[in-house]
């Protein structure tokens, strides 16, 4: 039986790779790069690198050219599954004729296969005799909260993820909505009690991160946002739109919550350093 391994890589940083993800690509024999012309090849010279680095030789490594999509459709869910199964009749062919039972194969997914990829979609389209595993890896969600050190949940509160075409048309329907890609910068309509945390190339030395609230720092990601594509050529980006809920007393959101946390923090070692103080020591 032939056997493909599905294995997130990480959000851009190198140290993303888990060790699962490490163990999954020594395990492999030959690799799949799904590359996106020469504007895009930084995507692929992270993948060399990581099975350069984790590969067990001898492999092998087949490449082929992501097919275009036609981002101007008026149709766009069907221009989206045209996309995705035209790079199911490379992942067919690449089972079917670059592998041979009893081998593994790997393809080396952005962030996490679970998580805003199409992948495991294409997948499910192919009828072939072969198993397939997926090994989970840190998606830009992920890298998006961690480097503006924020939970993705609050208590009892819902989270949205969504993209920015959908945000465009109906508008932020949660208190937090995360959204997946925005070349429109539809934030811009979320409203005057919403703070953004934005950021593009997560994890990479390119990384930019912005954080506010909307009405405030809207131009500076719309300014960003351009520069930084128009000198790549892309952009990926993600973002976290929040209300600010502080009014109604069930939370606050934005630089107040950090201060407020590290001032109680503050007292909480005072209240301690003066329990400890001795019997009879001076205030």
């Amino acid at each position: 039986m032939k056997r493909l391994l599905i294995i997130g890589i990480g959000a851009g940083d190198p140290g993303h790779l888990t060790f699962q993800g490490a163990a999954a690509i020594a395990a492999a024999d030959v690799f799949l790069l799904v590359g996106k012309g020469e504007a895009k090849d930084d995507l692929t010279r992270l993948r060399r690198d990581l099975i350069a680095a984790h590969g067990r030789e001898p492999y092998r490594i087949v490449e082929a050219r992501d097919p275009e999509r036609d981002r101007a459709a008026p149709a766009y869910t069907a221009a989206v599954e045209d996309w995705r199964s035209r790079r199911a009749r490379i992942y067919e062919s690449f089972i079917a004729d670059d592998l041979a039972d009893g081998q593994t194969g790997a393809l080396l997914v952005w962030g996490d296969p679970g998580v805003y990829d199409s992948t495991l979609a294409a997948l499910e389209e192919i009828d072939a005799g072969f198993e397939y595993e997926v090994v989970p890896g840190i998606s830009s969600v992920s890298a998006l909260t961690a480097r503006h050190r924020v939970a993705l949940t609050r208590v009892g509160r819902p989270v949205h993820i969504t993209t920015g075409r959908r945000l465009a048309a109906e508008g932020p329907t949660a208190d937090d909505v995360l959204v997946m890609l925005d070349a429109a910068c539809s934030f811009t309509g979320a409203g005057d009690d919403y703070h953004i945390y934005w950021g593009a190339y997560l994890g990479t030395p390119d990384e930019i991160l912005i954080e506010g609230p909307v009405t405030e720092v809207a131009d500076r990601i719309r300014t960003a946002r351009a520069d930084a594509r128009a000198r790549k050529g892309w952009i990926m980006d993600t973002y976290l739109l929040r209300r600010d809920l502080s009014g109604d007393g069930r939370d606050v959101t934005g630089s107040a919550s950090r201060t407020r946390g590290f001032l109680r923090r503050v007292c909480r070692r005072l209240v301690r350093a003066g329990a400890r103080r001795p019997r009879g020591a001076r205030s």
